[in-house]
C-alpha cells in the first residue's frame, strides 16, 4: 500500500464565512507538510477533516487513491492525530496514561514499550507522578510519548511544540525528520518556525482558499 492522503475540491464554512473552498491536497509519504495561515483561518478544521474527526465539509477525500468511505478502516488504522491539547488525564501518571492509549490502540500491553517510550521524551523518574503534578511541557512530552509508542504512518499534529523546552523542540524536529525519512508522513500545524529541509512542504490558508508553498 503506497501512502497517500488526497483532498479534492474541499470546503468548509464557519457562521457564514468560507475557512476554504476549493482546496485540493495530495499528501505522501515521505513529507512533512506544514499547514500555515492565520488565527482563524481554518488550519485546526482542516486537520480534523482530513483525519476523519468532522463531517461536515463539502469535497471528497480519498486514502491510498481509494475513497474514504471504502479506505476507512485502512486510514484508521495508519493515522496518529494528537490535537491541540496534550490530552492526558491529571489522576493517571504518565505510565498508566500510556497504557490507556494503547488499550485505546488495540495494541498489545508492555510495560517495556511504555518505560522506553517516556525515557524517549526525557520522563525518566516522573513515570509514576500524577499528570496533573506535572508542568506543562511535561504533560505535552507524555502525549509525544504516543509517537514512538503506536506505530503508525501518517502523523497528524495539531501545535505538537506547544510549552516543550528547546530540548525538546529539537528532538521533535529530529522525530519528525526521521519519521519522513522512514517513509512516513507528517501533517502538522505550529507556531514553531520549522528548520527547512528536503521532507518540508507548506501549505498556507487564507482568503477562503490555500496556496501551495512547495
Amino acid at each position: 500500500m503506497s501512502l497517500r492522503l488526497q483532498a479534492q475540491s474541499l470546503a468548509c464554512e464557519r457562521d457564514d464565512r468560507w475557512l476554504f473552498r476549493d482546496l485540493d491536497l495530495d499528501i505522501r509519504a515521505g513529507e512533512i507538510v506544514r499547514v500555515e495561515g492565520p488565527n482563524g483561518s481554518g488550519k485546526t478544521t482542516l486537520l480534523k477533516i482530513l483525519s476523519g474527526q468532522l463531517a461536515d465539509y463539502e469535497g471528497e477525500l480519498f486514502w491510498s487513491e481509494r475513497p474514504m468511505r471504502e479506505a476507512r478502516e485502512s486510514f484508521l488504522a495508519n493515522l496518529l492525530y494528537l490535537g491541540h491539547a496534550p490530552g492526558v488525564k491529571a489522576a493517571l501518571t504518565p505510565l498508566e496514561n500510556l497504557a490507556w492509549y494503547q488499550a485505546l490502540s488495540g495494541e498489545k500491553p508492555s510495560e517495556a514499550a511504555r518505560f522506553r517510550a517516556l525515557e524517549e521524551v526525557g520522563l525518566v523518574g516522573f513515570e509514576d507522578v500524577p499528570a496533573g503534578q506535572l508542568s506543562a511541557g511535561q504533560q505535552r512530552r507524555v502525549a509525544l510519548a504516543r509517537l514512538i509508542l503506536t506505530p503508525r504512518a501518517l502523523w497528524v499534529l495539531d501545535e505538537p511544540f506547544t510549552a516543550i523546552d528547546r530540548d525538546g523542540v529539537a528532538a521533535l524536529e529530529r522525530r519528525l525528520v526521521e519519521h519522513a525519512r522512514s517513509g512516513g508522513c507528517v501533517l502538522v500545524t505550529t507556531h514553531h518556525e520549522l528548520t527547512p529541509c528536503a521532507e518540508l512542504r507548506r501549505i498556507r490558508l487564507g482568503g477562503g482558499g490555500a496556496d501551495d508553498g512547495i
